[in-house]
């Protein structure tokens, strides 16, 4: 728990220190400044981009943790409305997806059906946008605890990642890590 916790700070404190280097210079443009701040020796280029700002909306976050809310309160409906007609899906077991709203809706509401409550402890949420690619993403950390109608509870710590595109999840990743019986 300690490093989980540590691992948040610490996102935060590197978001923190981006912002404010992205701050313009005279007659620059915060994404050109971030790019020309970077220190040339870096041992990586990054794949899909180093040029990152905060400017997601709030309706986006929003709509982004109503998602969690609908899953949690069983509203399959309303989580269905948060995302994109094809949604590409990488679940936490290793598999990729690519499926319509309607077959994701069917594969959710499948698992969700297996479950009599879900109690979510959102613990953070950083809004990242992709300077240089022109997207939007919603970066969560929390801890799900799932009540099976057998009875049977699990809880797991996840960090997901919302890709999003006119107002909707294009693209979700979820990571996750068992809780330890004590968590």
């Amino acid at each position: 728990m300690y490093k989980f916790r540590l691992l948040i700070i610490w996102t935060i404190v590197l978001a923190s220190c981006n912002s404010a280097q992205q701050k313009p210079a005279e007659g620059g443009t915060a994404a050109t400044n971030a790019s020309e701040n970077a220190p040339a020796d870096l041992p990586y280029k990054a794949s899909y981009s180093s040029s990152w700002s905060t400017d997601v909306t709030d309706a986006d976050l929003k709509m982004v943790l109503m998602t969690y809310k609908n899953w949690a309160d069983g509203n399959m409906k309303g989580l269905g409305a948060g995302m994109a007609d094809t949604v590409e899906y990488d679940n936490a077991n290793g598999k990729h997806y690519r499926l319509s709203n309607a077959d994701l809706m069917k594969m959710w509401t499948t698992s969700r059906d297996s479950l009599s409550s879900i109690v979510i402890d959102m613990e953070a949420w950083q809004k990242m946008y992709s300077t240089d690619k022109k997207e939007g993403h919603i970066v969560t950390w929390y801890k799900e605890t799932d009540t099976y109608k057998t009875g049977k509870v699990d809880s797991a710590y996840f960090q997901d990642i919302n890709r999003l595109k006119n107002g909707k999840i294009v693209w979700y990743a979820q990571y996750k890590r068992p809780a330890l019986p004590n968590q």
